[in-house]
């Protein structure tokens, strides 16, 4: 018998170690394959890459609207998509299965939106605008790098390509107009004069010049001459010249076949690509854009309510409209004369926030933070301020961008200072991609990740925490946030109702002034961003939404042991997934909080 349980015994020791080998044999092979796909992502998306700080492609600019690459693209898609079903993912660790989740989602989605012909709609003034991408990563100031004498000649380089894009992306632009998928005339409006500003042949006003103006000083002088020679040769014939033809063809061969409607149902086969731009950015399976319509309209109703509350405990004794115009008009509510007065402003909630952090977060990022002024020359095209990533191997930091064309019309409640910078920079966007980019322990596609839904539901979410982060105590910072958030309630009934045929324009402009504090002007610019990125603006809501459901079902599944900061951290773990992947995971989270306690 003796004998019986040690043979027993070493059996199963013999499995164990069995099982545990191949589980990591599973895991190694499995992770080639999560960082073999990276690489190849980052070959397809080179600006992305640049961004990423992966400087492999820094010479590199895809004509990702050619058949060629189409079809490339679409092999890669299949080809890992077929690898990745290769892997039980029973066998595998949660971790590496919502990795695994993660990249089939990515895989499949991306494979849907080619078999689509997006490339007939190749960019506007908002989205897929390679364009005003290029002014952006030329301009000196954004993530391409020119610290070296080859980042100026890998520049030179990317900039040659951009004629072979022009030619490809009229060629789809004519292929659209064919097939009965153009864009708005309202958008056309506002792309030819953007091209006609970049096609600026004055070099002292020309963005592409500014590398040129910054050449770092310990450059020899034949390392400067031969770089002001190549772009002096580059810039006007290859760049210039090509915003000139595409400002041009616009005007003269597109804009006469644009579409009066605002929205995609208009075009030939518009239906099918709304509703997957509704899988894009809400990331949920089964959502319809009606059912969306209505959570909107409720949404509303809600916040609505909140707002009266508010105007009644500041004493304001006129209607809620009489109430908007008040906001936007009293003179109190800009109180700025200098740009540096509204930095200042934002570095003052930046410190007024930082001692409340720790009760709700037991992590904060490792990338440094920094708030900046919108360069002049960009910032009278910007709307509100942005969030710019950084990146801690490069020690680049994270910005918040502020465009300040002029301190005196800049408003402390509009949409609110606090709530502004509690969104776009700490803890919104700043906690959640920099905590992503900085976990070592998931993949570097998952590190770079960025899914609308979580990403901008993320941020939304964090600016229901201003009170607990100290902020809100103002009524009227508090209006700010309310105005805020309707603004995102509101976009769900009217990026929905432009593109399924609910609102004609004029009416969603006029929606969107009666429920919030809004003037026409920005009303209007605000549509035409739904008309030029469909879906994209369904994502704040729908994300901010989940995360909240997620929250109050496990406060009331564990009680008096629900911790915040514990929640928190389980959200942001794995970085950015699609809002279906991430109730399964919060959920298998919670039972193991449960069960620990």
């Amino acid at each position: 018998m003796k004998e019986i349980r040690q043979g027993i015994i070493l059996c199963l020791i013999a499995i164990f170690f069995l099982n545990t080998s191949y589980a990591q044999q599973l895991d190694v092979k499995l992770h080639r394959l999560f960082e073999k796909y990276y690489e190849k992502e980052c070959y397809f998306n080179p600006f992305q890459a640049t961004a990423d700080g992966i400087h492999t492609y820094d010479d590199q600019l895809q004509i990702e609207g050619s058949s060629d690459f189409i079809s490339a693209k679409k092999q890669f898609y299949e080809t890992f998509l077929k690898d990745l079903k290769k892997f039980d993912r029973s066998q595998l660790t949660e971790s590496d299965k919502i990795s695994y989740d993660i990249l089939e989602y990515t895989l499949k989605i991306n494979l849907e939106g080619l078999a689509l012909h997006l490339e007939y709609l190749p960019f506007n003034q908002f989205t897929a605008a390679l364009p005003t991408d290029l002014a952006l990563f030329g301009s000196g100031s954004g993530p391409q790098p020119f610290n070296t004498a080859a980042d100026y000649v890998n520049w030179s380089r990317r900039l040659i390509q951009f004629k072979a894009w022009t030619d490809t992306t009229i060629a789809n632009f004519e292929k659209g107009k064919k097939k009965g998928v153009v864009l708005p005339r309202d958008l056309v409006e506002k792309m030819i004069p953007q091209l006609s500003a970049l096609a600026e042949r004055d070099t002292s006003k020309s963005v592409f010049y500014e590398p040129i103006r910054r050449l770092p000083r310990d450059f020899s002088d034949r390392e400067k001459k031969h770089i002001k020679t190549l772009y002096a040769k580059i810039i006007p014939a290859q760049v210039v010249s090509s915003y000139e033809r595409l400002a041009q063809y616009l005007t003269e061969d597109y804009l006469p076949f644009a579409q009066e409607a605002p929205g995609l149902n208009a075009l030939a086969g518009g239906d099918s690509i709304y509703r997957y731009f509704i899988k894009v950015y809400t990331t949920s399976s089964g959502i319809t854009g009606d059912q969306i319509y209505q959570t909107g309209l409720r949404e509303v109703d809600r916040i609505t309510k909140e707002m009266e509350q508010n105007k009644m405990e500041t004493g304001f004794k006129g209607t809620l409209q009489e109430y908007f115009h008040f906001l936007r008009s009293d003179k109190q509510f800009r109180p700025f004369k200098t740009p540096d007065e509204v930095l200042n402003a934002y570095r003052a909630i930046h410190q007024k926030i930082q001692p409340n952090l720790k009760a709700l977060f037991n992590e904060e990022p490792k990338t440094k933070f920094t708030i900046k002024r919108v360069d002049p020359f960009q910032e009278a095209s910007m709307g509100g301020p942005f969030y710019i990533k950084g990146n801690i191997k490069e020690n680049r930091p994270a910005t918040f961008f502020v465009p300040i064309p002029d301190a005196t019309k800049i408003s402390t409640v509009f949409y609110g200072l606090e709530c502004t910078f509690i969104h776009e920079a700490i803890p919104g966007h700043h906690y959640q991609i920099s905590l992503q980019q900085e976990q070592n322990g998931i993949p570097s596609f998952q590190q770079q990740n960025a899914l609308y839904a979580y990403l901008e539901g993320w941020a939304l979410y964090c600016e229901s925490l201003g009170e607990a982060l100290g902020c809100y105590t103002d009524r009227y910072q508090k209006m700010g946030a309310l105005n805020n958030e309707i603004h995102r309630a509101i976009r769900l009934v009217v990026d929905v109702g432009i593109h399924t045929g609910k609102l004609t324009k004029r009416e969603a402009v006029a929606y969107m002034m009666a429920h919030e504090s809004i003037d026409e002007k920005i009303a209007i610019a605000e549509v035409e961003r739904y008309m030029a990125w469909p879906g994209q603006a369904l994502s704040y809501k729908i994300g901010e939404l989940k995360i909240k459901e997620l929250r109050k079902k496990y406060q009331t599944i564990q009680g008096d042991h629900f911790d915040i900061p514990a929640f928190h951290n389980a959200i942001l773990k794995y970085g950015c997934m699609p809002l279906d992947v991430l109730e399964n995971y919060m959920d298998m989270w919670n039972k193991e909080t449960v069960h620990a306690d």
